[in-house]
């Protein structure tokens, strides 16, 4: 996740260790109502309006940060937010849309790395331990090398010690 532009390790280590299984969140929009960048419409009359909701703050504070980090290189999510703001966008609106764009990226990268982490797990399986390996064996063979000692190692120091006046 630390190869999406903007995560480091501990906003990766933030969000992996409270989302735990990404499986959990059916759709993106599960996971952007949990991580708080989905919007909610809180219009009235000809005012339309949204705002950001979430359970928890450091979800979106990770999603912010890296919406920053973005709009401060030349990348995708600076050109997205850029596009908002041309289209009439307010700074706060355009914001919004990038988080939300963010989140929806995030969700992709983690559903891809559970998706390798499951394949690989699979491998495992199927090309582990075997009936004739040591691990699979409840008495695994002990060789030579892994005995224990038949008694406490003799200790003698090189140079004698003297006692001092």
């Amino acid at each position: 996740m630390t190869s999406l532009n903007g995560i480091g390790p501990s906003g990766a280590a933030r969000l992996l260790g409270d989302i735990g299984d990404i499986s959990r969140f059916p759709t993106r929009g599960h996971f952007a109502t949990w991580n708080g960048t989905a919007p909610i419409d809180v219009s009235s009359g000809d005012n339309h309006h949204h705002r950001s909701t979430g359970p928890e703050p450091a979800h979106h504070r990770v999603l912010h940060i890296m919406a920053i980090t973005q709009l401060r290189f030349d990348t995708p999510g600076r050109a997205y937010y850029q596009r908002k703001r041309a289209e009439g966008k307010t700074a706060m609106e355009a914001m919004r849309a990038l988080k939300r764009r963010l989140s929806d990226t995030v969700y992709r990268q983690m559903i891809k790395d559970d998706h390798t982490a499951q394949q690989t797990a699979t491998v495992r399986r199927t090309h582990g331990a075997t009936l004739n390996s040591s691990a699979a064996d409840p008495n695994p063979k002990i060789d030579t090398s892994e005995k224990s000692q038949p008694g406490p190692a003799n200790h003698h120091p090189k140079t004698p010690l003297t006692p001092t006046p």
